[in-house]
């Protein structure tokens, strides 16, 4: 059994990562947290078993892996305290951080294993493979990325599209749509004189994002893990 803490426990993502791992024996909700002042502070989540809290400090020692999906600010701030404790590992699916950012999560996976990704799902990890492969491939053509997601989504380009982007060997133009309650779509397109090809993932609800991210807890907790930032790609084994 896996104990998790789950970070950002009130949003879209939080809850439902919640949800999946309370009704997965293979886990034990050990925390769930939100910032100071936060409406849901002091609510009983999962059948009353567990409060929706701010201080970790009486959860020091308590899981083997804590989930974050915030923001970068608090994530950082997250990961700082984790880097002092032993034995617990991070899962990050936080997206929007600065390259300077990014440097000191590489700074904090020195003292933990830390799982980052801009999208968990199995999918996208595939399609991120496939699109590399493809603009390998299909030199010369012209590749264009379309991200669609709901309007709550600060950021833009999404994590993925980027990720996607990074798989690509020159600049392309990234389209963003903020609109309505979309999960989250992507495309890539490769379009010749004759021809176009279009690598789609659609994501249909926000449990393909929680699975992965609960897969990646489980991996990255794992005894003997060693400190260091990894990947889905090396949770899938690839």
């Amino acid at each position: 059994m896996t104990p998790i803490i789950v970070f950002g426990a009130a949003g879209r993502m939080g809850t439902r990562i919640l949800e999946l791992a309370a009704e997965d024996p293979g886990f034990e909700v050990a925390g769930a947290v939100e910032h100071d002042g936060h409406a849901s502070l002091g609510t009983r989540i999962l059948n009353g078993k567990i409060i929706i809290t701010s201080d970790l400090s009486a959860l020091k020692g308590k899981a083997r892996s804590a989930v974050d999906f915030t923001t970068p600010q608090a994530t950082l701030a997250h990961l700082e305290i984790l880097s002092g404790w032993k034995g617990t590992a991070a899962v990050v699916g936080t997206t929007g951080f600065s390259e300077k950012e990014k440097g000191w999560i590489k700074d904090f996976s020195r003292k933990m294993p830390i799982v980052m990704s801009p999208n968990m799902s199995r999918g996208v990890n595939l399609m991120l493979r496939l699109v590399a492969e493809s603009a390998r491939l299909l030199d010369g053509y012209k590749i264009d990325i379309v991200e669609a997601h709901h309007v709550h989504k600060k950021d833009a380009p999404s994590g993925t599209a980027l990720a996607l982007a990074g798989q690509i060997p020159h600049k392309v133009e990234i389209r963003s749509i903020r609109e309505g309650e979309i999960v989250g779509e992507h495309t890539v397109g490769f379009e010749t004189e004759g021809e176009r090809l279009e690598i789609k993932h659609i994501a249909r609800s926000r449990d393909a994002f929680a699975a992965g991210a609960l897969d990646a807890a489980v991996w990255a907790a794992k005894a003997g893990r060693k400190p260091g930032l990894y990947s889905m790609k090396d949770v899938l084994g690839g």
